[in-house]
């Protein structure tokens, strides 16, 4: 088996183990009850497939390193690949469907739609961020201490999707109104 293709399966693997633990299970239906607004909703899958995908991707890349087997990194024609390739096609294809206003109705298979989608993004930021630092040295930087600047831009963009799906009732101005304070 190629190893391009061990990323590709863990990448739909953990999707679908999440979309199977949202979709097939009471969580999700707990989730759906105490988080009714949708937007909020696909924010928290986001903000959870976007740290466990950062968790999941330090540790593969750290066994990668090491010579763990069977991890090694993807490599076409000589060339590495980096994740955030795979992290930026994710995002491309979820934004498109989002333009299509996919997973954007009312219906079963649109809920179903909407949560595959919000997990592919977190999928998607986690992979592309987790290599930022490479982006701003167009070289590779992983494990050097210029690296950090990649940790910093997943905690900032972590707390950024974190802050939209549980901070925003607290700035809400409609919360204001209802409670009775100004």
């Amino acid at each position: 088996m190629e190893y391009k293709w061990l990323v590709l399966l863990l990448i739909v693997s953990g999707t679908a183990l999440m979309l199977l633990v949202l979709h097939g299970t009471p969580l999700g239906d707990l989730i759906h009850q105490r988080i009714p607004d949708r937007p909020r909703r696909r924010l928290f899958v986001a903000t959870a497939s976007f740290f466990l995908t950062f968790a999941g991707v330090r540790g593969v890349v750290y066994c990668i390193t090491h010579s763990i087997p069977p991890f090694h990194f993807v490599t076409m024609e000589g060339r590495h690949v980096h994740h955030l390739v795979f992290g930026i096609l994710i995002l491309l294809g979820v934004g498109y469907s989002w333009l299509a206003e996919i997973g954007v109705g009312a219906g079963p298979s649109s809920l179903l739609a909407s949560r595959l989608l919000s997990i592919l993004y977190g999928v998607g930021a986690a992979l592309t961020l987790d290599e930022f630092a490479l982006w701003l040295n167009l070289r590779d930087v992983y494990w050097s201490p210029q690296g950090r600047e990649s940790i910093d831009a997943v905690i900032l963009f972590g707390a950024l999707l974190a802050g939209g799906a549980w901070g925003a009732p607290l700035l809400s101005s409609k919360s204001d109104k209802t409670s009775g304070k100004s």
